[in-house]
């Protein structure tokens, strides 16, 4: 039975290598059903992958090869929070090394222009420190950072 809600993304006949990518990158992750066009439309032709059912993190999308009309933007993004910096690299370094492009804290595009958070577990707690001047420095050194480095953050953290 299909989710009640999924998150649909447009792509330009991309659908399927940026499933099988995310599969591939990120844990809970899978590539589903693939449907193909039963007939020619605008960006496609009869036969091609038109819809791709994936999960990214346990969360169901839907891959629409639309074509070039529309882009990604930072309107949306994955936030997936990390638990060490192992995590963090391993991810930042494969959105960003298969094609994709650094942003500034934390953020970080995939070569589709979907944006992404890399965001470790403890930058969150740095930042929400019940201790003001703790959380503000925390922030402040996020604020510099693209890949967030956590030791740079605890240290910042704790002053």
């Amino acid at each position: 039975m299909a989710p009640k809600n999924t998150i649909c993304l447009w792509y330009d006949g991309a659908a399927l290598e940026a499933a099988k990518f995310y599969a591939e990158t990120f844990p809970d992750s899978a590539v589903g059903r693939i449907h193909y066009a039963p007939a020619d439309y605008p960006s496609g032709k009869e036969g091609d992958v038109l819809t791709v059912e994936f999960t990214v993190i346990g969360i169901p999308c839907l891959g629409l090869n639309g074509g070039p009309a529309f882009k990604h933007n930072e309107a949306f993004s994955f936030q997936v929070a990390t638990d060490d910096q192992a995590e963090t690299d391993r991810l930042w370094n494969a959105v960003v090394g298969n094609g994709g492009e650094e942003s500034a804290c934390g953020w970080c595009k995939d070569k589709w222009g979907l944006s992404w958070q890399i965001t470790p577990r403890a930058l969150i707690a740095a930042i929400e420190d019940p201790d003001s001047a703790a959380a503000k420095r925390a922030f402040e050194a996020m604020m510099q950072m693209g890949k967030i480095d956590i030791a740079m953050i605890e240290a910042a953290r704790h002053g």
